[in-house]
């Protein structure tokens, strides 16, 4: 899902509404991907504990206004039926919450294309390997046929983590040269260009 501008603009809203600092959007995009509790801590630094909880109260606020409306990535769905019905076993690793994640799932009516989900409040927040070691577990694949796509670093770091590759998507969080430095197999700039290197490659 293209979320990165309403992930970020309710960040730096939440702190507007409790006269903390605003983080940059270079700094609230950097923590998408982290479980909410993390993100907040690493966006808003100077946030004093005693307001973590309101400070994610107010995120939710901005974030669950907004998030019927987020589209997916032009060609997401397309891709994501295509590798289905070749036989892939999908899953989805984020750092949404389960409810979050299933309200995603419903809005855009993908959920049937996956086989598995974790999400930050059901295990370790990413880069942790937990992520993916119980998503191979449970889909009873090895690390040597699993493949990570993300558009963070988090995601990529997760990956090297758990000692599986990984393919970058150059459309989401962080920008191409922090993605490229963690050696992912690939970068791709669209959905377009994922199937081919999956055609290719996988």
């Amino acid at each position: 899902m293209d979320s990165t501008a309403v992930i970020a603009g309710s960040i730096q809203a939440a702190c507007r509404d409790l006269g903390l600092q605003v983080p940059s959007d270079e700094a609230a995009r950097h923590v998408i991907g982290l479980g909410l509790s993390q993100a907040l801590r690493h966006a808003v630094p100077d946030a004093p504990e005693s307001m973590h909880g309101q400070l994610a109260d107010r995120y939710r606020h901005h974030f669950l206004a907004q998030d019927q409306e987020i589209p997916l990535f032009r060609g997401a769905k397309e891709t994501i039926a295509e590798l289905h019905g070749k036989g892939y076993a999908l899953g989805v690793a984020t750092g949404k919450s389960a409810a979050g994640l299933s309200r995603a799932l419903d809005a855009t009516g993908m959920r049937s294309y996956f086989h598995a989900t974790r999400t930050a409040d059901q295990t370790h927040s990413k880069p942790h390997p937990a992520m993916l070691f119980e998503l191979m577990d449970e889909l009873g694949v090895s690390a040597e046929r699993t493949l990570m796509v993300g558009d963070t670093t988090h995601d990529v770091q997760l990956a090297r983590n758990a000692e599986v590759d990984a393919v970058a998507v150059s459309f989401g969080a962080h920008p191409e040269k922090e993605l490229l430095a963690l050696e992912p197999l690939a970068l791709v700039r669209d959905f377009g260009e994922l199937s081919a290197w999956f055609e290719s490659h996988a």
